[in-house]
């Protein structure tokens, strides 16, 4: 057999071929992410000729492929700090996909390399030089980047024909850019490989022995002829100016290898230049491309989620006892699990993180996974379990189904913690933990949310006094005044003079009138509507007077408090479907009317700007875990009485991208299906654009028997013997309960999967006629679920069930049309989700519905303020009653949050005390620091 000599192995041609099917692959990621195009920053420091040549080549490369390459030109001054602060940047824009650094840099102060090439995100490492992508090499997991230069060498050694496995390889050198990790890709792809160096003992005999060698030894012509096994395999990565009387420069390029002697040995053999200087950019741009799809389809990767097991024990202990007894992750181990980028992630502590809303900007292309929303029938005073069920049922889906789930979340309120109910982290072995910062400040999301509502309160009432006591004027120069000689408007007064359609730019221009109607708001005391707000339970806060202090000069007006969940500040935070759409949001709230009636809003108070100030980390959701580690995201915690009950629409979205088309999030709405399941419907899925897939209804064999015409239930008291044990008819009374939810979630077109969340008490007989009649009520299943006592265990069926569930086609409708008028609206609400035969509406009512009406608020969505007790407006009337009256009492507006609300009843916006509080409970152990007492 001949074998073949000096075959050379054209770096130049394989890196076009290379070249041509990149721009394919990046024609079709543009095709199916629109918007999404390969970047790729080289950082410079200095200016060295020989870099900017290697710059323009890498430059020209990407742009023949249709990607981009961004030159950023540091100074010859830069420091390492400089260079440091360039990286971060880059790191953290969501269009760069690819980050290196042109080595040498040329700078007069010391920067440490190592340093610089490890502060690039691993994640945008396209040169493979970061110590994590060299390690996962290093142990053969060839899933990072891998350096450009060794698997351009490898692609060469592959296009030759040659056997790698069980094949003879020899490296002669071992630098970390080339050498090692040459030695290192050989090695995985099953060679036999001896690494030389200068030390090497008989270095000629050990290359004669190569069926495979490369050279990157760094000297010119150093490897000759005689030194390679003939037939072999010659990789040349040497590149050598060596002087040369025919050359018009007087230097020629030659590799490390003598090329012209050896071809003639060798069977294939890279020549310098045109080997494999062209394969290290094409495998630089082929890593970029590789980076951007990646980012562009995150969504469709499957987690490496780790997941943590549980130490179950029975009888169950205390949820703070099972809290304490589980290790959680590292949030920024989680964080990397789920495929968020390090820029996107910013830790308070190691158990918890608020994440950046640019996630949304670097998946907007990406496809959304299922959604799936938790409600309930109508509870018990002691709730009915949504938020633990929510819990065990993420945890089985996620640990036992092993599919990419996250479950979202509102931050619960320190009233009910301190009071009687309870948190809101779940329960048992389903809980998100740490429990104690879930149920306590958290990230801090209310007490800003508090602070801003109170500010604009403040001013609020510091305009009625200054209004009061100055001519209009002294009023106008004090709000427009000469500051070094110069009187400008302001942004936000710029946009007042807007809506009062002057015309005007300079504030001395204006006439008398227009000034007046500047300057003065004209807000009529017996007509704000905006209150303070606080988070904790005080009943003596619902009606205060302010203004009794002397210095008020008799300026005083009734007032209150609410709890800081009922803020519309809240409600606006749920709802916003980003910064611009939140801002926006803030400045419509109507916080009083002026005497003529028109609404005052918080941008004519000039306020607008000073909320986002305070408000401008509240937007981002707050990541937790579940007690298995499943990705928690906590966001918002709007008031369910009268608010929608519902986490946020951001957290959502960010959820909804991170798990991709496979993957399902599973979210809450507040209280029962015909509150905060309707208003999930009809208000959030409204303005976010989501389309649930599936709902998940959450029912107990207590509840149905209180409905069924079971003893009163309360707070704190034993349960009445027919709820501990098996009562058949009262169970099967309380059905109709259940049965209208599940047809209100099917009246939206949502399949429901009813989950009966088990009690110790529940018996066989009783659970069966549960799951016999609820499917024939048209649920698309029921099951029983043991998530408390079990974890995701407990809760495997009813994950199944809700993963055929989201399956079928989605038929998604509203209840209403925002066209309708807004009596026809509620009434609708009432009929069709209550079961109410008629509305009535005092005359008070009538007057504010058709003043919103006329001032153009007709068109908003509807949200109920109703008792969560019972269907009806009576919190005394159980079970599924039909044909009542159904009395709206007031109604209100929040502007900003996109809604009117109708009051059937008295809703305490800020709950008092009880008698024996949780607080008695509380309390911190100061030898270990742990706090004690918390459920």
């Amino acid at each position: 057999m001949v074998i073949p000599r000096g075959q050379v192995l054209s770096g130049t041609e394989l890196a076009r071929e290379i070249k041509n099917n990149l721009k394919n692959d990046v024609a079709n990621l543009k095709r199916k992410y629109p918007g999404v195009c390969p970047k790729l920053a080289i950082v410079q420091v200095g200016g060295r000729e020989d870099s900017n040549v290697y710059i323009r080549m890498k430059i020209q490369a990407a742009a023949a492929v249709g990607a981009e390459a961004e030159h950023i030109k540091l100074p010859n001054t830069a420091t390492q700090d400089h260079v440091l602060q360039e990286l971060r940047k880059l790191n953290e824009d969501s269009k760069v996909h690819g980050i290196i650094v042109q080595m040498p840099m040329d700078s007069v102060n010391d920067i440490d390399s190592h340093l610089i090439t490890d502060s690039v995100a691993p994640s945008k490492d396209v040169d493979g030089l970061h110590t994590i992508n060299e390690g996962r090499l290093a142990i053969g997991d060839l899933t990072g980047f891998l350096p450009c230069t060794p698997v351009g060498v490898l692609e060469l050694i592959k296009k030759s024909g040659a056997q790698l496995e069980g094949a003879d390889a020899v490296v002669l050198g071992r630098s970390k850019i080339v050498g090692t990790p040459v030695a290192e890709l050989l090695k995985w792809h099953n060679a036999t490989v001896t690494v030389c160096h200068s030390k090497t003992r008989n270095l000629k005999e050990k290359c004669q022995q190569a069926d495979i060698l490369v050279v990157a030894i760094g000297r010119p012509q150093f490897v000759q002829a005689d030194w390679v096994k003939p037939g072999a395999v010659v990789i040349d990565c040497g590149i050598n100016s060596i002087p040369d009387s025919t050359k018009k420069s007087g230097q020629k390029l030659v590799g490390d290898v003598a090329y012209d002697e050896t071809k003639e040995v060798a069977a294939h053999i890279t020549p310098v230049p045109g080997g494999v200087g062209p394969m290290t950019v094409a495998m630089l741009i082929k890593n970029t491309v590789l980076s951007a799809e990646r980012s562009a389809g995150n969504g469709n990767v499957q987690w490496n989620l780790t997941p943590l097991p549980l130490k179950l024990l029975n009888p169950v202990p205390s949820d703070i006892e099972i809290a304490r007894s589980q290790t959680p992750k590292d949030i920024s181990v989680l964080a990397e699990e789920i495929g968020l980028l390090p820029s996107e992630v910013s830790q308070y502590g190691s158990k918890k993180a608020k994440i950046s809303l640019s996630v949304l900007s670097r998946l907007k292309d990406s496809p959304n996974g299922k959604y799936v929303v938790v409600t309930a029938m109508t509870p018990t005073p002691f709730g009915e379990g949504k938020s633990t069920t929510m819990m065990g049922l993420v945890q089985a889906l996620s640990t036992r189904l092993r599919k990419n789930i996250f479950a979202t979340m509102r931050q619960p309120s320190q009233g009910p913690t301190f009071g009687i109910k309870g948190g809101a982290a779940g329960g048992g072995y389903s809980q998100v933990i740490p429990m104690e910062d879930m149920n306590l400040h958290l990230t801090g999301d209310i007490h800003a949310i508090t602070a801003a509502n109170n500010l604009l309160a403040a001013q609020l009432d510091a305009r009625i006094f200054h209004e009061a006591t100055q001519k209009d004027q002294a009023l106008y120069d004090r709000l427009v005044p000469k500051i070094r000689g110069i009187r400008r408007f302001s942004k936000i007064q710029l946009r007042r003079l807007e809506r009062l359609g002057i015309d005007k730019t300079d504030p001395d221009s204006l006439t008398e009138v227009e000034r007046s109607r500047f300057a003065r708001l004209d807000i009529d005391p017996e007509n704000v509507i905006w209150t303070r707000v606080l988070d904790i339970n005080d009943r003596y806060l619902r009606e205060i007077t302010v203004g009794q202090s002397p210095t008020e000069k008799g300026i005083t007006r009734k007032t209150g408090f609410m709890i800081s969940v009922a803020s519309e500040i809240m409600a606006i935070l749920a709802l916003a479907n980003d910064l611009r759409d939140f801002k926006e949001r803030l400045a419509r709230m109507v916080v009083a009317f002026d005497r003529k009636g028109n609404p005052v809003t918080a941008d004519d108070l000039g306020v607008t700007g000073a909320l986002l100030v305070l408000l401008k980390d509240v937007v981002e959701p707050t990541l937790l875990q579940t007690l298995e580690g499943s990705p928690v995201l906590v966001h918002a915690g709007p008031f369910a009485n009268i608010a929608h009950g519902s986490n946020s629409i951001l957290a959502d979205k960010i959820a909804l991208k991170l798990v991709g088309a496979d993957g399902i999030v599973v979210t809450e709405a507040g209280f029962a299906s015909e509150i905060g399941g309707e208003k999930f419907f009809n208000i959030k899925c409204r303005q976010s654009g989501l389309v649930p897939n599936a709902a998940v209804l959450v029912t107990t064999i207590r509840a149905l028997k209180m409905h069924g015409g079971g003893s009163p239930v309360t707070p704190g008291a034993p349960l009445p013997s027919e709820y501990t044990h098996e009562n058949l008819q009262l169970l099967k009374a309380g059905l109709p309960n259940a049965v209208r939810h599940i047809n209100n979630v099917n009246k939206h077109g949502v399949p429901v999967v009813v989950a009966i969340n088990h009690h110790t008490n529940d018996t066989k007989a009783e659970i069966q006629l549960v799951i016999d009649e609820l499917k024939k009520a048209g649920a698309y299943d029921v099951v029983l679920s043991r998530h408390w006592a079990l974890g995701g265990e407990g809760a495997e069926d009813l994950a199944k069930a809700v993963a055929r569930a989201v399956e079928e086609p989605s038929t998604f409708q509203f209840l209403y049309s925002l066209d309708l008028p807004l009596k026809t609206k509620i009434e609708t609400i009432a009929k069709e989700m209550y079961g109410a035969a008629e509305v009535k509406y005092n005359p008070t009512v009538d007057r504010k519905l058709k003043q919103y009406e006329e001032q153009g608020f007709g068109n908003l969505p509807i949200c109920m303020a109703k008792t969560h007790l019972s269907l009806t407006g009576n919190p005394a009337i159980k079970g599924a009653p039909l044909g009542f009256t159904l009395d709206v009492k007031d109604v209100s507006a929040s502007i900003g949050a996109g809604f009117i609300i109708p009051s059937t009843g008295e809703i305490t916006k800020i709950p008092g005390l009880p008698t024996r509080p949780a607080i008695y409970d509380i309390d911190l152990n100061i030898e270990t620091g742990e706090i004690e007492g918390l459920f």
